[in-house]
Formats: C-alpha cells, structure tokens, sequence
C-alpha cells in the first residue's frame, strides 16, 4: 500500500509540474492590429530675393535717433535728429525679402536675430545697430513669426527692424549680415 501511495504522489507531482509547464507557454499574446506609419517631408528652404537696407538717412544734428522701417513697407519713421534725404539719395530703402519652399500645406516658424550689428565700411571705425525685427509673412497677411506654405509648398516674408543712430555718429556707408532661419512646427 505504501508502495501505492507513492506511486499517486509521484503521478500527481508530476501532473502538477506538466500544468505549470503548459501555463507558462500560454501566458504570451499576439495583436493583430498594430499600427505603423511613416511621415515624409520636403527639406525646407530659403531663399534672400533682396536686402534690409534703411536707405540714405541725413543726420541733421548730433543728437542721434532712430529710423523704423516696417516689415511689409519702405516708408520710414524718424525720430531725434534724423530725417529722409531729400536730396541725395545714393541708396533707397527696401525690406528684406525671403521665399521659402518646402512640404505643401506645412507650418513653419520663422526665427529672427535680436539684434544686427552694421559696420562703418570705410575710414574710422564704427558701428549701429538694428533691433526689433519683425517678419510680414504672406500666408499670415500680417507681421508674424509663423506661416503656411501653400499647395504648391511655397510662402514669403519681408522683414523690418529699427536702426539706432546714436549721439554723434559717423557719417557713411554701413554693412553687415544677419541669419534668417526657417523651420518645420
């Protein structure tokens, strides 16, 4: 009997061992639906179609000021002792202009510098600078730092800033350059 009894632990250990067994295979799941997807998009690109220049300026005094020029228009706004040359006008104002290309139908932001440092280009040295930027972004129809490309994956911007004029300045020719970055939202 003892020998029986034996034999009936060892046939349910085993029995228990052949469950363990099969619940451990049965404990993985598998979904049938799992999704995928990619995203393509265009490498965006920008393309300067002129220059930010605050045309000829006449320093009337010495005291300096500033001259606004808008981002969607060449008009300037003067103040201190600054004014629109009436006469000479070796250089005539314009807004610098951007196209941008790039994935149809996309958003994108505009990023701008702070502040543009000009140079005097010749004789003594100095500087001015060019501050407040702003971007007219034809896909917003107004000044904004955010536009659409279109269907055709196309945009444009202008961008206008203030010029400081300080005490005293030298009279000339300024230069300098600026970036202008555009990115995908």
């Amino acid at each position: 009997m003892k020998k029986l009894s034996m034999i009936f632990v060892a046939i349910l250990m085993m029995a228990g061992f052949s469950m363990k067994v099969m619940a451990q295979t049965n404990t993985s799941a598998t979904v049938t639906a799992t999704s995928a997807g990619a995203v393509l998009i265009t490498p965006m690109h920008l393309t300067q179609t002129a220059v930010l220049h605050f045309g000829t300026i006449v320093l009337k005094d010495a005291t300096g000021g500033t001259v606004l020029l808008p981002s969607n228009s060449t008009t300037r706004e003067y103040t201190g002792g600054l004014e629109i040359s009436a006469g000479v006008v070796s250089q005539i104002p314009s807004n610098a202009a951007y196209t941008v290309g790039g994935t149809r139908n996309q958003s994108y932001a505009i990023t701008l510098p702070a502040d543009i440092i000009v140079t005097k280009t010749a004789g003594t040295s100095a500087t001015m600078h060019i501050t407040e930027l702003t971007a007219h972004v034809a896909s917003a129809g107004a000044d904004a730092i955010i536009g659409t490309l279109s269907d055709s994956g196309a945009d444009n911007f202008t961008v206008g800033g203030t010029l400081t004029v300080a005490a005293a300045q030298l009279g000339g020719a300024y230069s300098g350059t600026f970036p202008v970055t555009v990115d995908y939202n």
